[in-house]
């Protein structure tokens, strides 16, 4: 079975530049609060990351043993990503270090 991934669009792209209308369009976008379900291949996953903060991402597939999972809602409102490898992992922070990064020790 191939590995998918269940993207929602839930981010209008009105006033947004002309790349993100059209990599919204090029993984298959018709209209707001569309779902579909892509395979999991590095080029899908490029769009996806290009225009994350419009989508909703699950991974379709189930995660390996002992993979921390958060939902979709979580991860998105959060600014989190989903790498190929399925881990989820933050955006590093405009200001600096990230809350990770500085409870470290």
């Amino acid at each position: 079975m191939d590995k998918t991934i269940t993207v929602k669009w839930i981010r209008s792209t009105i006033g947004r530049t002309d790349d993100q209308k059209k990599t919204i369009r090029s993984l298959g976008f018709r209209r707001l609060h569309q779902t579909l379900t892509l395979p999991d291949r590095p080029e899908i996953r490029g769009m996806v990351n290009r225009v994350i903060h419009l989508l909703e991402v699950n991974p379709s597939t189930p995660r390996p043993e002992g993979g921390q999972g958060l939902p979709s809602t979580r991860a998105h409102a959060e600014g989190l990503r989903v790498d190929p490898e399925r881990h989820v992992r933050a955006r590093p922070s405009k200001k600096g270090l990230g809350a990770a990064e500085r409870v470290k020790e």
